[in-house]
């Protein structure tokens, strides 16, 4: 399997306040260290099982029939294995992967230039799909369908159209926003799947997989530790256990127990229940500032001085799952559980 890299902008762009271990943006290192650490085949993939079930049956079918892969959706938040997914897909259908990602595909041409490089089921992976501009995503919908781009060339009674056929490929796109894809996009994937959090057990086993690939020692109530408060994300499980062994380096002994993990990610900042202080200074921002909402995303990322986007792809899908934080119709609004966590009382309850 072959694997080509477009432009392909990791790191969301924002302020930059909002950095922590837990949400910063990817480095190069991380980005090398990620890769090294994904598993190869869906055998080796861990969590997600409904999904992988679900692909195992399609993949066994598209090979069987001898055809290319249908095309595919992936959505949910980041960190959990929507990438690796398809660069697994592709190894199991022995095909070449084409990587980009929405923001960097900014004219109609530099698709058709890599649509036009693609053989016969070849998979082109667009991360962050529900970025693409809509002039772009318009060419798609040909390419998906029929296999055929009309490019028109010059304006006005000069005006022509050039016709390119494509070879029969896959699409897989990927989205942490899937409710900002239009219907006509999306009702030309024929294979839809949605990743949620990770659970504990998964992410001990993960975290141990990489430990061991890394030669790091970590026993069962190390893994464990580390896993309960890892926000249900590998990517962060496996950022954090490289932090956490070096505190074990340093200051404890090389293996990573329970004692060690916990100590570890205090000093980082990481609490019992998996927030940061990022986390933290948004839920106190939202009870301090405002009374515990309900307040506006727009007005909460003007005075977090954070990109509103930011916060609702990295920020707020962990706290909604783990009850600190609900939508409602008029904006953000902290729970019970919130102040129950910061050791406040909700004033809110007296005044019902």
């Amino acid at each position: 399997m072959e694997e080509k890299l477009y432009p392909y902008p990791f790191a969301k762009e924002g302020s930059g306040e909002l950095d922590s271990l837990t949400q910063k943006n990817e480095t190069d290192e991380d980005v090398v260290l990620n890769i090294s650490l994904r598993p190869s085949t869906l055998e080796e993939f861990v969590g997600q099982k409904e999904v992988v079930d679900n692909l195992k049956v399609s993949l066994t079918a598209a090979r069987q029939r001898n055809e290319p892969l249908e095309h595919v959706l992936l959505a949910g938040p980041p960190g959990l294995g929507k990438t690796c997914l398809a660069t697994i897909i592709a190894h199991e259908m022995d095909t070449k992967i084409t990587a980009t990602s929405g923001p960097a595909i900014e004219r109609a041409g530099d698709l058709i230039g890599i649509l036009t490089n693609l053989e016969q089921g070849d998979i082109l992976f667009i991360d962050e799909i529900h970025r693409l501009s809509k002039v772009v995503e318009e060419f798609l919908y040909p390419a998906m369908e029929n296999y055929q781009i009309d490019f028109v060339i010059d304006k006005g009674p000069y005006a022509r159209t050039i016709k390119f056929n494509l070879k029969r490929f896959t699409l897989i796109g990927a989205t942490t926003r899937s409710g900002l894809i239009g219907a006509p996009l999306r009702s030309r994937f024929g294979i839809l799947h949605h990743f949620d959090f990770y659970k504990e057990e998964d992410l001990a086993t993960i975290l141990k997989r990489s430990a061991q690939l890394l030669n790091i020692k970590i026993d069962e109530a190390g893994s464990r530790e580390i896993a309960r408060r890892v926000r249900g994300t590998p990517r962060v499980a496996n950022r954090l256990l490289r932090r956490v062994r070096d505190f074990a380096q340093v200051k404890a002994s090389a293996a990573i127990t329970r004692d060690v993990a916990d100590s570890a990610l205090k000093a980082l900042g990481i609490d019992e229940k998996g927030l940061d202080d990022v986390d933290r200074r948004v839920l106190k921002m939202i009870i301090e500032n405002y009374n515990g909402g309900p307040v506006g995303i727009e007005t909460l990322a003007a005075t977090l001085n954070e990109e509103p986007d930011t916060i609702i792809d990295t920020i707020e899908p962990f706290l909604l799952k783990a009850g600190f934080l609900k939508r409602t119709s008029r904006g953000r609004e902290v729970t019970s559980s919130a102040y129950q966590h910061f050791g406040m009382r909700d004033h809110r309850e007296t005044k019902q």
